[in-house]
């Protein structure tokens, strides 16, 4: 007989694979950011607003964007549920309760 995988799991799942992707995009982003605008001469570096491009691109750019990247994702993708075991039944757990 199969047992029927609970649903919350297959949710946080998702959720893992979801926050994981994201991260693996944010990670490439800096790193693309740091090191490929970032490499060569600094004589030769371009600025944005007092920084080098590199630095803003990567780290001024990147966190406030993967941000709100993750609050769509979140508000999109991620489902409520409850925590508790739902396959007890609630009323022998009340009367169980009720005897001590």
């Amino acid at each position: 007989m199969k047992k029927k995988r609970d649903q919350r799991f297959i949710q946080a799942n998702k959720e893992a694979v979801f926050a994981l992707g994201v991260y693996a995009l944010y990670f490439l982003w800096w790193y693309f950011c740091a090191y490929g605008m970032g490499d060569g001469d600094p004589e030769q570096y371009n600025y944005v607003l007092g920084l080098p491009e590199w630095f803003f691109y990567s780290c001024i750019v990147g966190y406030p964007l993967i941000t709100l990247v993750l609050w769509g994702i979140v508000r999109l993708f991620y489902k409520e549920m409850p925590l508790d075991d739902t396959t007890e039944d609630s009323s022998d757990a009340d009367a169980e309760g009720g005897r001590s």
